[in-house]
């Protein structure tokens, strides 16, 4: 299975509150925290909410 990594580039404040509930749920929260996921619909979903927050690479 694909995976995802995935880094926040920046921050939420003055950002609505189901925006931050999703980076949070990502396990993201500080600028330049890398984390990896399952490239699976509901992760792909979630990044697309907060894309403009996030940058994402693909990792074999």
């Amino acid at each position: 299975m694909k995976k995802l990594k995935i880094t926040q580039v920046r921050s939420t404040i003055k950002r609505p509150k189901e925006q931050k509930r999703t980076i949070v749920a990502l396990g993201l929260g500080k600028i330049r925290k890398t984390v990896i996921h399952n490239a699976t619909p509901q992760i792909r979903g979630m990044v697309r909410a907060v894309i403009h927050l996030i940058t994402v690479e693909e990792v074999k």
